[in-house]
């Protein structure tokens, strides 16, 4: 059995950090949207401190998959117009990129908060990525919650188009990610 991926079919190591992505990004757009909104102001912190710390290990993971993925390219995009295959492949890419985009304004907004969010669950404390200048807490904040907002709009929209290769296109696309490959 190889680990990498085939010209069908995504690897184990591909499905694994796909699924660990997909739950952390699901938790984090969840919790992020519930902490901002629903936790009482005064008992926020733990939530916060929190929140980033998942953050900092989902910007680990996504390096990772990003060194991945460009060393196993994945399976061959399927048959499609032209158009339609530069979309799948800018789609995937983009969603990359927002998650890196809506981490790293993450950490960003984290290195000005009031208290230091700058430790990854106690064990690991990392550098703030801009000045902790307390005057850009609310441009980061708000530039982090549009990424965060966008994020899960393309996550909305990879999860739809998913359905719709597998439900109207029948071209196996979602059964490349949850099937093995052929032996």
């Amino acid at each position: 059995m190889t680990i990498g991926d085939t010209a069908t079919h995504w690897g184990p190591v591909s499905r694994v950090l796909h699924a660990i992505g997909a739950a952390l990004i699901l938790i984090l757009v969840v919790h992020g949207f519930w902490m901002t909104g629903f936790v009482p102001r005064g008992t926020h912190f733990p939530h916060y401190a929190w929140h980033a710390s998942l953050g900092y290990a989902l910007i680990a993971l996504m390096f990772a998959w990003l060194f991945w993925r460009l060393g196993s390219p994945g399976p061959r995009l399927p048959e499609a117009r032209a158009w339609e295959r530069a979309a799948m492949s800018a789609g995937h890419w983009l969603l990359f990129a927002m998650v890196f985009v809506t981490a790293f304004s993450g950490w960003a907004l984290a290195g000005t908060a009031r208290k230091p969010l700058d430790s990854v669950f106690g064990l690991l404390r990392l550098p703030p990525i801009v000045n902790p200048d307390r005057s850009l807490h609310p441009t980061l904040g708000s530039w982090h919650s549009i990424a965060a907002w966008t994020l899960a709009g393309l996550v909305a929209l990879h999860m739809l188009m998913v359905a719709w290769h597998w439900m109207v296109r029948k071209d196996g696309v979602m059964q490349r990610m949850f099937r093995s490959a052929p032996q």
